[in-house]
């Protein structure tokens, strides 16, 4: 099991190049099962959660190859095993992706009950309500979602809001599914988040008709069939995100190239009230830092609102501000285990229910911190680059799912990382 050494603190500066999206990948990986050929996805990055959606797919029938420019070729022509393998989905939560197309493809589909972080209760009901609104039969055994359409699926209108607004995946699997329905379907509520906006963009690409792309309402009009693609990913915003608060707790500044400002204005808008100078230059941006951190208060919410996924980060960053910050989270209420890893770092913070007092402190101090989940792993790696000493991270293996090498990205800009086995 690997483990980080943090030296710290440091100051960064240069360039850095966002990569393709890993939400976004995953579930247009799981799109190619609805067109039989060979597609090309570029700009995928290289993560252990696609390399688990790769076998994933290969156990399904799929052949997967690297080209020689990175691109992704997956060739979908032969899906004779419709079974998501608990020893695969339970692994990562994105697994569930594959329980529409191959519904919509193959007329039968047994996916296990998915896994991933540890980061509160996400059940699937929305996934299997809008399903069967389009006309499975669906019943769970063994642990495994039983899904069949023997009939085929039928358009319908269908409301996807949950108690804690639309579902992402829950989203993308419905809309996957819908493309081969016969008949029109509106998604009602639907997930709004760039990641679903670039599935729907792609499956139009493959020949499906989708309208009111990036709004909450989604109308697709079922077609008999859809063809192979070549498309490529749009950049990740959370990794985009995470580069920009390495240079907001730093103090430093980055040039961040291949970063699109547009889907992250929520984050945008809350870096620059906290201090942080941010200017869009060519296809990114320039992040600078020069005084000290103002406080905020940052609630998580559904696209367009802050994101989940930078919470941990922001929490990082806050613990450095000049005073009170208050940070409630929304869409997963227990995504708090990074509070007691930040604060073996000196921090002070303060967990009631889902909210987290934060006060700011002035300086963190290096510690042997345990990393719970993807983005806590990156917020600790985050407090170590502005931490005095060394902090040693373990479970690092949570990172490599969503940051390829961050170490080897982060070092040629100033941060002194160094990965070890143990």
């Amino acid at each position: 099991m690997d483990v980080f050494r943090v030296e710290g603190p440091v100051q960064l500066s240069g360039s850095v190049r966002i990569n393709g999206s890993k939400n976004a990948s995953l579930p247009i990986m799981a799109a190619t099962i609805l067109a039989p050929g060979e597609s090309t996805l570029k700009a995928v990055p290289h993560l252990s959660d696609i390399s688990v959606c790769g076998e994933l797919l290969g156990r399904l029938g799929c052949k997967l190859t690297r080209g020689s420019e990175g691109e992704l070729c997956i060739d979908s022509t032969v899906i004779d095993n419709p079974v998501g393998e608990y020893e695969i989905v339970c692994r990562m939560r994105a697994g569930i992706c594959i329980l529409g197309p191959l519904l919509a493809r193959c007329g039968r589909a047994e996916v296990s009950m998915p896994g991933g972080c540890a980061i509160g209760d996400r059940p699937v009901n929305l996934h299997l309500k809008g399903l069967k609104a389009l006309g499975a039969q669906i019943h769970l055994k063994n642990g495994y979602i039983i899904a069949e359409a023997p009939n085929g699926l039928k358009g319908k209108d269908i409301f996807m809001g949950g108690p804690f607004g639309s579902t992402v995946l829950g989203t993308a699997n419905v809309l996957m599914a819908a493309t081969l329905a016969k008949g029109r379907t509106v998604i009602e509520s639907a997930a709004c988040e760039p990641e679903i906006a670039d599935l729907a963009n792609c499956l139009n690409k493959m020949g499906a008709k989708i309208t009111g792309i990036g709004s909450p309402r989604l109308t697709i009009d079922g077609v008999e069939q859809l063809q192979p693609v070549s498309y490529e990913v749009v950049p990740d915003r959370i990794e985009a995100g995470t580069f920009i608060v390495a240079a907001a707790i730093t103090a430093s500044e980055l040039r961040l190239q291949n970063c699109r400002l547009g889907d992250m204005m929520a984050v945008v808008d809350t870096l620059r009230y906290i201090g942080i100078s941010i200017d869009a230059e060519g296809d990114g941006c320039v992040v600078s830092r020069r005084g000290l951190l103002n406080p905020v208060d940052v609630t998580t919410q559904p696209y367009p609102g802050f994101p989940t996924d930078l919470q941990a980060q922001f929490m990082a960053l806050l613990s450095l501000a000049e005073g009170n910050s208050v940070v409630i989270e929304k869409v997963f209420p227990d995504r708090f285990m990074h509070v007691a890893e930040l604060n073996r770092m000196a921090a002070n913070l303060r967990k009631e229910g889902p909210t987290v007092i934060v006060a700011g402190v002035k300086k963190l101090i290096a510690a042997q911190v345990m990393a719970s989940d993807l983005r806590a792993s990156a917020a600790l790696v985050l407090a170590g680059l502005a931490a005095e000493g060394t902090t040693i991270i373990n479970r690092v293996y949570h990172i490599d799912r969503g940051y390829e090498r961050i170490e080897e990205r982060l070092n040629p800009l100033g941060a002194k990382i160094i990965r070890e086995s143990v």
